[in-house]
């Protein structure tokens, strides 16, 4: 008797401590850089809760890292479970570790695109027009492992340059410390034109209808008729949406299908993570991202 009363007691506790365990799940998201922390946090909250309260998650944390080289080792580390990178932050990963995150979904412009630019501003005043005028001019970038601030400009002004490294065009090059505070070290002088991206579509007085620009518009800290648009790059493939690839496939496929309907299930929030007017998601897969992987590592070769 003693001993079935001990082996119900066993089993019982073991069946406790595998509810709590299951019970307890946590979810971490990463959120680049670029953009002040409150902000970020903020923007992202509406997202948080929903996980909560939609896929059950007991605690979903988020990581507003200070760059973007935060977010690209917390995924390599296993240590977050989502984030949303620029293509050339997602050729990183891959280029270390292919197998660390995988590519689910991401983005569509409002014009059905899946692109957006990197887009070079100057102050309207500094007599800054074309692309050619940067000639002997300080360059500013957001961020070095940016697609839309440091990769494509580099891979692809020469060509609008004649052929001329950027490095030999202009002065001298810097880093912003991510896109808003790029802009507004432009604004002050710091640097003569700095890039930055913006989706291309829509009004130039709005900042376009998303990127960083049309951001800063929203949040009173840019008026676009202080700026100028210098140069934009051919169109670059929207960021991924990744997620850790050790997670469980049940896991993955749960939080595909709710960010899947999140621009019809809450609008707001869609536009409050995604910065911006979007039409929503669409599948993706790594080979998408090729052209992007080829010219990192080109251009870390070179």
């Amino acid at each position: 008797m003693f001993r079935k009363a001990l082996l119900a007691a066993v089993a019982l506790g073991a069946m406790m401590a595998g509810s709590a365990q299951a019970a307890d799940k946590e979810f971490r998201i990463g959120i680049l850089g670029g953009e002040n922390e409150a902000d970020r946090l903020r923007n992202f909250q509406c997202l948080a809760d929903k996980l909560q309260s939609e896929l059950g998650y007991t605690k979903v944390s988020m990581f507003p890292a200070a760059d973007y080289d935060g977010v690209i080792q917390g995924l390599l580390g296993g240590t977050l479970d989502y984030a949303e990178l620029g293509a050339s932050g997602y050729a990183k990963i891959y280029l270390e570790n292919k197998d660390a995150v995988e590519p689910i979904l991401t983005t569509v412009q409002t014009d059905g695109s899946t692109g957006y630019y990197s887009i070079m501003v100057a102050r309207k005043d500094s007599g800054i027009t074309k692309v050619e005028d940067i000639k002997g001019k300080k360059l500013g970038f957001a961020d070095p492992d940016s697609t839309s601030g440091y990769l494509i400009p580099t891979v692809t002004l020469p060509a609008a340059l004649g052929g001329v490294a950027v490095k030999d065009y202009v002065a001298e090059t810097g880093f912003g410390g991510g896109h808003e505070n790029l802009v507004l070290e432009v604004l002050k002088g710091t640097f003569d034109v700095g890039t930055t991206f913006g989706s291309g579509v829509g009004e130039w007085e709005k900042g376009y209808t998303s990127g960083n620009l049309a951001k800063m518009v929203e949040k009173g800290i840019l008026d676009m008729d202080d700026l100028t648009e210098v140069w934009k790059s051919p169109l670059i493939p929207n960021g991924p949406i990744v997620v850790r690839s050790s997670m469980s496939a049940e896991d993955k496929q749960a939080f595909k299908d709710f960010m899947m309907k999140l621009p019809e299930s809450d609008p707001k929030c869609f536009s409050a993570i995604q910065g911006g007017d979007f039409k929503g998601f669409v599948e993706v897969e790594p080979a998408f991202y090729q052209p992007i992987i080829d010219a990192r590592k080109a251009q870390i070769g070179s």
